[in-house]
């Protein structure tokens, strides 16, 4: 598999705060790349440094094999970024919006006009062309801020928080597209903090926290980096606590919460963690209505790794 992108032992200090600490990720062509951490982990700090846009102290960046640096023009012309922030022009029209960016690329103007034609046709703005930003809802300048990002066709794309504030059916068809992008051959480098987003798109993922690498893998590799490896919620009404107590004391056990009516365990790896606890109420004479098992989301590994205390903005 190559590597489109491989960041090693990236250091970054502003005075005395370290924003990267050695840090290292390696994506590769094709996949789609999650980049994800707290407030604060050092996520935009280690773009900014991959995009050339902040100088480092030290480690490497090379993209498509070579290294990065602020003059490398022939590798940014392969890069395309889509901020968190919609970065448009409000006194331009849509079209004249990706016309534009398309121009910082492509100089030929009848292959700009069929590049910026198609990248309207991937965001489905084809009505709205002459409509100014303004204009536009959260949603339409959400993709109109893709179209801007992507309409040079880039190798490497890098989306930061592409589906913040929009509606349910522009989130969806800006997911799909995507999915699209990584099918026709471009790797994508993807930031969000909706953990079923990431556990939808993703190949794999870097989980990010004081500036360095705590995790990097498949979402399968990450579920098995931690404690918790199964959920069971089992409804059943009035459990004593002496029978609760025999559920504490199986040995993969190690959380319990009852509210008088469902019996959730968090349990670690095991063949036989329902069974054990199903055979316990039962022999205590308990009917036992829903039994549900399910592994761990990526939002319970992300707190697990990261922990649970609030960050800063």
């Amino acid at each position: 598999m190559n590597e489109i992108l491989k960041v090693e032992g990236l250091v970054k200090r502003y005075k005395e705060l370290i924003a990267l600490d050695h840090l290292s990720i390696s994506v590769n062509e094709g996949e789609i790349f999650g980049l994800l951490g707290p407030n604060g982990s050092g996520k935009s700090t280690c773009i900014n440094c991959i995009l050339s846009l902040l100088e480092y102290d030290k480690g490497s960046i090379r993209v498509f094999g070579k290294e990065m640096s602020p003059k490398a023009y022939e590798l940014k012309s392969q890069i395309g970024i889509v901020p968190q922030e919609v970065a448009v022009y409000d006194s331009l029209t849509v079209y004249e919006n990706i016309d534009f960016f398309c121009g910082l690329y492509i100089r030929d103007k009848e292959e700009r006009k069929k590049l910026v034609r198609e990248a309207i046709d991937f965001v489905a703005l084809n009505d709205f062309v002459k409509f100014r930003p303004k204009k536009l809802s959260g949603g339409l300048k959400r993709r109109l801020n893709i179209a801007c990002g992507i309409v040079h066709k880039p190798k490497l794309i890098f989306f930061d928080e592409p589906t913040v504030a929009v509606d349910p059916q522009s989130r969806n068809r800006i997911l799909e597209g995507i999915g699209e992008l990584r099918d026709k051959g471009a790797t994508i480098i993807y930031t969000s903090h909706y953990m079923e987003e990431v556990e939808q798109l993703c190949d794999r993922i870097a989980i990010l926290d004081k500036g360095n690498t705590i995790a990097e893998g498949t979402i399968e590799e990450l579920r098995n980096m931690i404690k918790k490896s199964e959920i069971i919620s089992i409804e059943a009404g009035g459990l004593e606590e002496a029978v609760l107590e025999k559920v504490r004391e199986l040995k993969n056990v190690y959380s319990l919460d009852y509210d008088g009516s469902t019996l959730k365990v968090e349990a670690g790896s095991g063949r036989h963690n329902v069974i054990d606890i199903v055979n316990i109420l039962q022999e205590a004479g308990y009917s036992l209505r829903k039994i549900f098992s399910e592994q761990p989301t990526l939002n319970d590994v992300f707190l697990e790794l990261t922990g649970k205390t609030l960050r800063d903005e």
